[in-house]
């Protein structure tokens, strides 16, 4: 099989140090180099069909300071003094919500996590909030349902699997066309993928391991309070390795592809 063009969808401001990074951790996890991996900024313009169709696969990750619930919390000093060039929150996240309609529609093969996870729920007629006291951060343990158990891409894993995750939105209802995957102790909809479309989607990031997350976390030291509620030094103890998770992007490939 000849080498396959990645387009990530990219939701981070110019200054956020994980831009870079974001791409070097899909390289890895895809088991590609960062050069196959396109970038596609979405605070700056929304992506047309024509750029959509030069990539053989889309990926969608975290975003940082953005945010895709219906009615977003606010979010850092930096983003209120520094909004996205050239959009407006309604208008890039509309823009962006009309081109996961069209990814979905056209059947593009596309894996998306955290952020990426909630817009595309979202845009798909599923239901997105922010809700603080259920944020998770760090090395999560999740359970596959029925149908992940028999999933092409997911039932490999283990019924009880770990994943790192960071976020404080979460989607509260899957679209109707969704098949709910895996799920943790307190966030159900933690992973599913669209019925008959080469679509999955994971609130954990299956793209960072441990280093990766908390390179992550030591770019935004404010969540280690905010959501883990615990010193960094603890935080770093509790955290783990997930290969089982890591494994899910070139299974995902290995099964569309």
């Amino acid at each position: 099989m000849s080498r396959l063009r990645y387009l990530l969808l990219q939701t981070r401001n110019a200054n956020d140090p994980m831009r870079a990074q974001e791409v070097a951790c899909f390289a890895l996890a895809l088991d590609c180099a960062p050069a196959d991996i396109g970038v596609f900024d979405l605070l700056a313009a929304a992506p047309t069909i024509g750029r959509l169709k030069q990539s053989d696969m889309i990926l969608l990750g975290g975003s940082g300071h953005y945010s895709a619930a219906d009615i977003p919390a606010p979010r850092t000093a930096d983003e209120r003094e520094h909004p996205p060039t050239g959009f407006e929150r309604d208008t890039w996240l509309n823009a962006t919500l009309d081109a996961l309609r069209e990814i979905h529609d056209r059947g593009i093969p596309t894996f998306a996590s955290c952020w990426g996870f909630q817009a595309m729920a979202r845009a798909m007629g599923g239901r997105c909030i922010h809700d603080l006291p259920n944020a998770e951060l760090g090395t999560i343990e999740m359970r596959l349902t029925p149908a992940g158990q028999s999933d092409p891409v997911f039932g490999q894993l283990p019924i009880q699997f770990t994943g790192q995750a960071g976020h404080e939105d979460h989607v509260v209802a899957l679209p109707p066309d969704a098949m709910l995957l895996a799920s943790s102790n307190r966030i159900a909809e933690q992973a599913y993928h669209f019925v008959g479309k080469p679509i999955y989607c994971t609130q954990f990031h299956p793209e960072l391991d441990r280093a990766s997350l908390l390179e992550r976390v030591r770019a935004y030291p404010e969540y280690v309070e905010r959501i883990a509620g615990m010193a960094y030094d603890e935080f770093v103890a509790n955290c783990q390795e997930t290969p089982e998770a890591n494994s899910l992007l070139r299974r995902f490939v290995k099964h569309v592809f």
